[in-house]
C-alpha cells in the first residue's frame, strides 16, 4: 500500500507542474528596483522640460 501511494503521489505531483507549465501566465514580468528607478527617473525627466517650457514665455 505504502509503495502503491508513493507512486501515485509523484505521479500526481508530475502531472500538477506539466498542467502549471500550460497554464497561461496572468501575472506581469518582474522589473528589477534598478530598472524601476530608471523608469521614475526618465519619466520624471520628461515631466519636468514640459513644465519649464510653459513657464519660461510667461516671465518676459
Amino acid at each position: 500500500m505504502n509503495r502503491r501511494k508513493k507512486i501515485n503521489q509523484l505521479l500526481k505531483a508530475h502531472a500538477k507542474k506539466a498542467s502549471a507549465k500550460l497554464a497561461p501566465k496572468n501575472r506581469n514580468t518582474y522589473i528589477c528596483k534598478a530598472d524601476r528607478l530608471k523608469l521614475a527617473a526618465e519619466a520624471s525627466q520628461q515631466a519636468e522640460p514640459t513644465t519649464a517650457d510653459s513657464a519660461s514665455p510667461a516671465q518676459p
